[in-house]
């Protein structure tokens, strides 16, 4: 058996440097958890909410749902071994086919320290995009020395996360890019940055360096490659200064409204855009991550309960724009931490934040269908301790694409109810140690409860106003006992099957003194790896309010006797740690991109098999450069896109300084972009 993988030695969240933690979260790690409440947590309601006779009726319902094919959690799995190398966990079909599940079918990259994007053998790859580049009519061509607020609003973001590539009717060979930018990292793009006193043209730069991207690409007819289409009509850039609309039950909420707004109706810019999701109806949804980090000089309850700050902040953006100081203006974080929905294929269309899926830091948002056609939304609030949510609309999709379809359904994520989840195991306490061994009956297993927090202007929590509760979201799961979670970021419904899957990412404070101890959802104290957890609603109807769930990966090197790959031989897995994003291929497979990978390597994409004898087959498809992250993964038939993230972000790393030479070689700026992946001999993936 090989030896465990060397761990890096950090005192940040996974292996994410200082820089990391500085500028993308606000150092969230080393600030006290906003969760403080005194919830039950997974592991002490065993024998509570949910008994083992309830849970025998959940396994009653999964069983039948099963028998009919209907989407639910699988059982155990075949018994576990030591850690793959590439060579053993890509085997072999035949000359030139590589073993696998279908889509998984190319042999694993290694775990590595490249500073380049490295894909499998047989593989081609181009960069879509590059941060600064032109897309709208008059935008000048990047200069990192002639940078300007007026350009970058005419220029691809910052830190790109989220991708959705949606059709282009009409226009051969072309698809409409959309793309989050999460946060900036002022060190790597100015040159002589100075942090305690930022110039105003820097920081108005940045703040059109956030937000969003809609770019048209054209596709290369003969591989996957992908280019952008500049000064396209439907090209655009939304960012700190542009209008946004709250729509929705709160909308108007004297929570919401400021001096310069005080209808509560109109915000300026939308901020930290993580994850996001593609609609059924053609729009994509973008969640506000980390957006306390952004505002200074809070001081309510509410403000610490969403880890608002009491001093000065990090970008110091609050010198030059009142509204990011809470003492002038104390509703303004309130308008910020929403799920935006975009029409791209509406150049001219203000984008809405819907206050009906409420406040917290969203990773995500992603949307199934009921049988009867209203949309259930998914949701992670990633925070150490936090939660996961749903939301089920009142109203039906309409389909087609006639003005009428396309009004009524840009109205569907208004109206309908918000829940929280509430989650017990099934084994006794005594057996969850805190190691990650797995209990008697081999897995790690319960039920859980959708709990109803606010429905419309009615609110379903004791003491708390409607409005209340869509503004100060946390405060509601705190009141009604949600389980607290390890980190619940993006939360992905299968499109094939229905089951749900949640990317806890981490939690290295389980465990410590005076906060919570490991429960069956969440099963390792000190959880540097994270792990991902399997939910399927009763009936497989996504409306239900109860749900049966088990962890379907825990996360980290194959040989650490902690790790879990859905019962798979352990010998036939590449290690993963930190998993963050989370997508599906069109064969069914979970594909997850990582943040902060604890195990020496550099972060990557993965696809792992969810159904047959193949599940829990994981492998690597590629890695990322040095300081970087893997976001915003999609998988098509014939290419993979990844967001490849804060490049060369390293401690110590500055624009005369860098870190990483990706992707433009010695000499030339370090720059977030966007990479497609395709197979050589044109070809699907993985087959």
């Amino acid at each position: 058996m090989r030896n465990l993988l060397p761990l890096l030695g950090s005192p940040h969240s996974g292996a994410r440097s200082a820089l990391t933690c500085r500028y993308r979260c606000g150092d969230a790690c080393f600030q006290e958890v906003p969760n403080t409440s005194d919830n039950e947590y997974a592991g002490d309601v065993i024998a509570g909410a949910l008994s083992r006779r309830s849970m025998m009726r959940a396994a009653a319902v999964v069983t039948v749902a099963t028998a009919a094919g209907s989407a639910l959690v699988a059982g155990p799995g075949a018994p576990q071994a030591t850690a793959a190398t590439p060579e053993t966990a890509a085997g072999k079909l035949g000359k030139g086919k590589t073993d696998g599940a279908r889509g998984l079918r190319f042999a694993p990259v290694a775990p590595n320290t490249a500073d380049a994007v490295t894909v499998p053998s047989g593989y081609a790859q181009n960069v879509v995009i590059r941060w600064g580049e032109p897309i709208l009519r008059g935008a000048p061509a990047f200069d990192a020395d002639k940078q300007s607020a007026k350009a970058q609003a005419g220029q691809f973001g910052y830190n790109n996360d989220f991708l959705s590539l949606l059709p282009l009717k009409g226009e051969h060979g072309r698809q409409v890019l959309v793309a989050n930018h999460e946060y900036t990292d002022e060190i790597l793009m100015f040159k002589g940055y100075d942090p305690a006193k930022p110039t105003r043209e820097q920081v108005e730069t940045a703040w059109a360096a956030h937000g969003l991207s809609v770019v048209v690409v054209q596709e290369e007819r003969k591989s996957g490659k992908l280019t952008p289409v500049t000064r396209h009509h439907l090209n655009r850039r939304l960012h700190t200064t542009s209008a946004f609309r709250l729509t929705g039950p709160a909308a108007g909420s004297a929570l919401l409204k400021t001096s310069v707004d005080p209808t509560g109706t109109k915000v300026l810019g939308t901020l930290n855009n993580c994850a996001g999701g593609t609609t059924p109806w053609g729009t994509t949804l973008h969640g506000e991550e980390n957006f306390n980090q952004y505002f200074a000089n809070g001081s309510s309850v509410t403000d610490k309960r969403y880890g608002i700050g009491t001093g000065a902040t990090e970008r110091k953006w609050e010198l030059f724009d009142k509204r990011f100081d809470v003492k002038q203006e104390p509703n303004e974080p309130h308008r910020q931490g929403w799920v935006v929905e975009l029409d791209p294929y509406d150049p001219d269309s203000t984008p809405r934040k819907r206050t009906a899926l409420g406040r917290f830091k969203h990773e995500a948002a992603q949307p199934r269908l009921t049988d009867d056609g209203r949309p259930v939304v998914y949701m992670g609030d990633d925070e150490r301790f936090d939660y996961f949510y749903k939301f089920v609309s009142s109203k039906r999709m309409k389909k087609g694409s006639s003005r009428a379809a396309r009004e009524h359904n840009l109205t569907l994520l208004d109206e309908g109810t918000l829940y929280v989840a509430k989650l017990s195991g099934d084994s006794p306490a005594a057996e969850i140690d805190g190691t990650g061994k797995l209990p008697t009956d081999g897995e790690f297993d319960g039920g859980g409860q959708w709990i109803p927090l606010a429905t419309g202007d009615v609110s379903h929590v004791p003491g708390m106003t409607a409005e209340e509760v869509y503004v100060f979201t946390r405060l509601a799961g705190d009141k009604v006992g949600a389980t607290k979670m390890d980190r619940p970021e993006d939360v992905e419904p299968s499109p094939r099957t229905g089951r749900v899957y949640i990317a806890l990412t981490n939690n290295t404070d389980r465990g410590k003194p005076g906060k919570a101890g490991a429960d069956e959802a969440n099963p390792r104290n000190l959880n540097k790896h994270g792990q991902i957890l399997e939910l399927a609603e009763h009936w497989d109807d996504p409306s239900a309010d109860g749900f049966a769930w088990r962890l379907f990966l825990v996360a980290g090197d194959p040989n650490d006797p902690s790790t879990y790959f859905a019962g798979f031989p352990k010998d036939k897995v590449s290690p993963i740690s930190c998993p963050d994003n989370v997508a599906f291929d069109p064969h069914g497979n979970l594909w997850i991109s990582t943040d902060g990978n604890q195990l020496g390597t550099h972060d990557g994409l993965f696809g792992v098999a969810t159904r047959g004898e193949r599940r829990g087959e994981l492998k690597q498809f590629l890695t990322v450069p040095k300081g970087a992250e893997t976001c915003g993964p999609i998988i098509q038939d014939r290419r993979v896109l990844v967001s490849v993230q804060h490049p060369g972000e390293i401690d110590g790393a500055s624009v005369e300084k860098p870190a990483s030479v990706w992707p433009d070689g010695p000499g030339r700026i370090v720059r977030p972009s966007v990479v497609s992946v395709w197979r050589k001999d044109g070809r699907d993936i993985g087959v």
